[in-house]
């Protein structure tokens, strides 16, 4: 096994200055108590996805294309989380324009690009979480549920295609990794009834790992340093350090902490948010 830490991708300067110059102006709208956020999330999406006609009269467009560009706004749209009875509604109402904008955005021209990307999503987890650490990377095609659920340490990594059901809260600790693919839910339904709907909180521990195509059901703790592997289904709680697989998983070794001794020490993170450095995690990690 090959020992290869991930290596730094800079932007052309240009083109780091344009961005950065666009996601400053974000975050200055997104801190003026007067900003519609709503307004917001229509302005950016429609200059993202259609460019070409911001500023045509959408009476003059095709109804299909009409309602494409109208639904934009977030005033437009309906969220599943919305027909969920225990929503916070005046709290959802702030993360609505938010979360539908990450979605925008992941899918228009930009949303896999990995720079743009993670400091594009860094930037609104601060705003929809209940907490977001220091050094926040999702990837492209993260789903969230409420969103202001969820609280996050530092140094944690989302990799593409997660969903995180923050229904009941999700808690996630530093520097934890979690795979493609992964799911994490924090509701469940009665099997007679499923009116009846079990919203237990889950947590991912500090320095956690689950792996790709994992599944953590409601209510369970994925314990600090352990991990969960490949299309694994959890379905109680871990032990730290462990390695947990299988449908259901199951504990199939400790780790042999030991060997962190003979570790090389800790390799820079390049998308680091300038306030952390040094950090185990990383973008390919599993």
């Amino acid at each position: 096994m090959a020992f290869l830490p991930l290596r730094s991708v800079p932007l052309p300067s240009a083109f780091d200055a344009e961005l950065t110059g666009w996601l400053d102006s974000i975050e200055r709208a997104l801190d003026d108590p007067a900003t519609d956020r709503n307004d917001l999330c229509r302005t950016i999406l429609t200059d993202l996805h259609y460019p070409e006609i911001r500023d045509e009269d959408l009476e003059a467009l095709p109804t299909a294309t009409r309602l494409a560009v109208l639904q934009l706004d977030p005033r437009n749209v309906t969220l599943e989380p919305e027909y969920y009875s225990e929503i916070d509604v005046e709290a959802y109402a702030r993360v609505k324009p938010l979360i539908w904008l990450w979605e925008g955005f992941d899918r228009s021209a930009l949303g896999e690009n990995v720079e743009v990307g993670v400091r594009f999503r860094r930037l609104l987890a601060k705003r929809i979480f209940r907490r977001c650490g220091r050094n926040f990377k999702a990837f492209h095609q993260v789903k969230l549920s409420f969103g202001y659920n969820l609280e996050v340490g530092d140094n944690v990594v989302v990799h593409r295609h997660v969903l995180l059901d923050d229904r009941g809260g999700i808690e996630i600790g530093d520097g934890a990794s979690i795979s493609d693919y992964v799911n994490v839910y924090s509701h469940s339904h009665d099997i007679v009834d499923g009116r009846e709907v079990f919203t237990p909180k889950t947590v991912v521990g500090a320095g956690a790992r689950i792996t790709y195509h994992a599944t953590i059901l409601a209510g369970t703790t994925v314990a600090p340093d352990s991990m969960v592997g490949a299309g694994s289904m959890l379905t109680r709680s871990t032990e730290p350090h462990t390695v947990w697989v299988g449908v259901p998983a199951r504990q199939i070794r400790t780790k042999d902490l030991d060997r962190r001794e003979t570790f090389p020490p800790r390799t820079g993170d390049p998308l680091a948010d300038g306030t952390s450095v040094d950090v185990d995690d990383s973008p390919g990690d599993d």
